[in-house]
């Protein structure tokens, strides 16, 4: 290793010295990337192809004593540092300009107890990594909607996916995390030891150090769902969202809808502004077009894509339409009610959308 240009957290430029660097790397199990070495451009790209970070320095921890490792050297030469696990993020705060880089996202073990309901899952694993080892048991955690979204940034946040009706978010369903402090130590955090500490882990993001793992409560699920996916024009709005809105009051909590602003994906309306009303089921299959229905017959539909299908497909459903290595750009925003004029208001912002690609 060659003696490297680092930002401090104080926003300062300081020079580690080569030997100092190398010791840094023998004392990691994972690889510790530099701006010349291989690998490096592969690792500081993200989910979001507009973020273009060169961090001075990448750690690949490969367990939590590399992340122990990468702490205390971050600590003891008090670096500007982030830390990575999916990547899946649209501002890019899991990369850094010039700093270093804690990435844990090649720890992706996930062990299933199915006896207990539970499963420990490293924080660099991905959802599509869970949901395959949980499915086999009929079993799911309440996560995301999209596979490829990482475990720990999603749940640290909080995490609203298909079972939250039901099951609550991300965050609900923690037993316990391990996390490596800003002191260096590895602690397990539960309800009982370390509660203060769970309890700001659970929504507060990654503020109180670097996760290492967590472990979930696991809820029958499956194997077979149905996913909800009637598709209607755009001068529909006000009807379909209005009716989606009262039959969601008093429908299953086996049901989660996501009324979606888009563009068609069906041949014949390519491109024309729709509503979708996106949808899964996870109660009995015999009751799914029964419960569905309602949601598939409000005016007139000009397609509806809705299916049975496994959970994990369900789970990878929207994976094709939001690819990595596009250039996203998202805001949001909390709403206190769903009344016509906000319907309204929605549809005429979805008319004149820069772009078919462009959603709400």
């Amino acid at each position: 290793m060659t003696s490297v240009e680092i930002m401090t957290r104080g926003g300062d430029k300081v020079i580690l010295s080569a030997a100092t660097v190398e010791a840094f790397a023998v004392s990691l199990r994972g690889a510790l990337l530099g701006p010349a070495d291989q690998g490096y451009q592969e690792a500081r790209k993200v989910w979001n192809a507009m973020i273009d970070k060169k961090p001075a320095l990448i750690a690949r921890c490969q367990g939590a004593a590399d992340v122990m490792s990468a702490v205390n050297f971050a600590r003891e030469h008090d670096l500007l540092l982030s830390i990575r696990a999916g990547g899946h993020n649209v501002s890019g705060a899991s990369v850094v300009e010039a700093g270093l880089v804690i990435d844990v996202s090649q720890m992706r073990c996930v062990h299933v107890a199915p006896g207990k309901r539970l499963a420990w899952v490293e924080s660099g694993a991905r959802l599509g990594d869970l949901d395959h080892e949980t499915a086999p048991f009929g079993l799911a955690a309440p996560v995301g909607l999209v596979s490829e979204t990482g475990v720990a940034g999603l749940t640290l946040h909080g995490g609203a996916g298909w079972l939250m009706r039901k099951h609550g978010l991300s965050i609900d369903n923690l037993q316990a995390i391990e996390i490596v402090t800003a002191d260096g130590q590895l602690v397990r955090a539960t309800s009982d030891d370390h509660a203060d500490l769970f309890w700001a882990l659970r929504g507060g993001g990654g503020n109180f150090g670097v996760v290492t793992a967590f472990e979930f409560h696991l809820h029958p699920v499956g194997p077979q769902v149905w996913m909800s996916v009637p598709i209607y024009p755009l001068e529909q709005a006000g009807e379909v969202l209005a009716a989606c809105r009262d039959y969601m009051a008093g429908a299953s909590e086996d049901l989660m809808v996501v009324g979606v602003y888009w563009s068609a994906p069906v041949p014949e309306y390519r491109g024309k502004p729709v509503v979708i009303l996106l949808g899964c089921y996870t109660g009995p299959v015999e009751q799914a077009e029964a419960v569905l229905a309602p949601l598939r017959s409000i005016g007139k539909p000009i397609a509806d894509l809705s299916s049975q299908m496994s959970w994990t497909e369900a789970q990878r459903f929207l994976d094709r339409d939001y690819p990595a290595g596009i250039f996203y750009y998202w805001k949001s925003i909390y709403l206190n009610r769903l009344d016509e004029e906000v319907i309204s208001i929605l549809a005429q912002h979805t008319a004149r959308r820069p772009s078919t690609e462009s959603s709400i």
